[in-house]
C-alpha cells in the first residue's frame, strides 16, 4: 500500500490518488484474521458452516454461537469482528421483522442481500463512521408456493417482460455473501475468513452449478472443507459450528435450524478420516521422492 502515510488513510470518507479506500481494505484484512466460514448451496437446501477458534479453556463449549437465525427461513454465519457480526445481524432482524410487517411474509433471501449490502455501504461513505469489519454469508430458502391460476398478480402481460406463467413455482434456497464495501453477489458456494483460498478451491471442486449435491452430503462435505482450512492452523483449537435450511419437505421444514448433533459428529469423523488420509498420502509421496 503505496500511499499508507500521506493521509489518505486517516478518513472513511476519501480515496486515495489511485481511487482506492484504505479503510475498506483495512476492514478486509480484519475479516481475513477471523475464523474460516462457507455457505454450500444444495440442491435441496443451504448448508452453513463456522471454524469457531477456541481463544481460551476457560469458554464453555458450545455457547456463544456464531451463525444466527435471521427468520425462521433464514440464517447468517459472518466472519472477522464478532460485535461488527452481531451488530449486521440485529440489523438483518430488523429488516426481515419490518419486511414481514409490511408485507405479511417472509422477506426474500435476495431482497435481504441487497438492503443489507446497502447498510454495509453506507458506512464507507462518512468519516464519523468506519466500515463493517466482517464479511457475512446470508442463506435461505424462499417459499415454494404456487402462484395464482391465471399466472397474475395485478395488471400487467400475461408473457413477456413482467408477465408471468401459468402455475409457475419459485423459490427455493438462495446464498449471499456481503463483503465490507458493500458489495454483494449469489452463490453456489461462498468462503470467507482466514482459510477462505483453501475453502474456494474445494468448493470448486464439487461443481455446485449442476445441482446435484443433495443437503446431507453438503454437510459432510461443509465439515471436510472447514477441517482441510483449519488444517494450516493447527495449533489452535477450534468448534465446529453448522446449520442448515431445507425445502419445506425436508428435515427441517424450511426452517434453519442447527444440524442435528448425530449428523455433525458423523460428518466431523469422514472429516478427519480424509484428513488423515490425505497426510499419508503426502508422506508416501515424500517417501518416493
Amino acid at each position: 500500500m503505496t500511499s499508507i502515510g500521506t493521509g489518505y488513510d486517516l478518513s472513511n470518507s476519501v480515496f486515495s490518488p489511485d481511487g482506492r479506500n484504505f479503510q475498506v481494505e483495512y476492514a478486509v484484512k480484519a475479516v481475513e484474521n477471523g475464523g474460516t466460514a462457507v455457505g454450500i448451496r444444495c440442491k435441496d437446501g443451504i448448508v452453513l458452516a463456522l471454524e469457531k477458534l477456541v481463544t481460551s479453556k476457560l469458554l464453555k463449549s458450545g455457547a456463544n454461537k456464531r451463525i444466527a437465525t435471521v427468520d425462521r427461513n433464514m440464517g447468517i454465519v459472518s466472519s472477522g469482528l464478532l460485535p461488527d457480526g452481531r451488530h449486521f445481524v440485529s440489523r438483518a432482524r430488523d429488516e426481515a421483522s419490518s419486511w414481514r410487517n409490511l408485507y405479511k411474509a417472509p422477506i426474500p433471501t435476495s431482497s435481504l442481500a441487497d438492503r443489507m449490502g446497502s447498510y454495509v455501504q453506507a458506512y464507507t461513505l462518512y468519516s464519523s463512521v468506519r466500515p463493517f469489519g466482517v464479511t457475512a454469508i446470508i442463506g435461505g430458502w424462499d417459499s415454494e408456493a404456487e402462484l395464482p391460476v391465471d399466472g397474475q398478480v395485478g395488471s400487467g402481460p400475461n408473457v413477456g417482460s413482467g408477465g408471468k406463467k401459468d402455475g409457475a413455482k419459485h423459490g427455493g434456497p438462495y446464498l449471499y455473501m456481503i463483503e465490507p464495501s458493500g458489495l454483494y453477489w449469489g452463490y453456489y458456494g461462498a468462503a470467507t475468513g482466514k482459510g477462505r483460498q483453501i475453502a474456494k478451491s474445494e468448493l470448486e471442486k464439487l461443481h455446485l452449478d449442476e445441482g446435484e449435491l443433495s443437503l446431507e452430503e453438503g454437510v459432510k462435505e461443509a465439515a471436510r472443507i472447514i477441517y482441510i482450512a483449519h488444517d494450516d492452523n493447527k495449533d489452535k483449537e477450534f468448534e465446529l459450528e453448522m446449520t442448515w435450511i431445507s425445502s419445506t419437505t425436508g428435515p427441517t421444514k424450511g426452517r434453519h435450524e442447527e444440524v442435528p448433533k448425530e449428523l455433525r459428529e458423523e460428518a466431523e469423523r469422514l472429516a478427519k478420516k480424509a484428513l488423515e488420509g490425505d497426510d499419508e498420502d503426502e508422506e508416501e509421496e515424500k517417501m518416493q521422492e
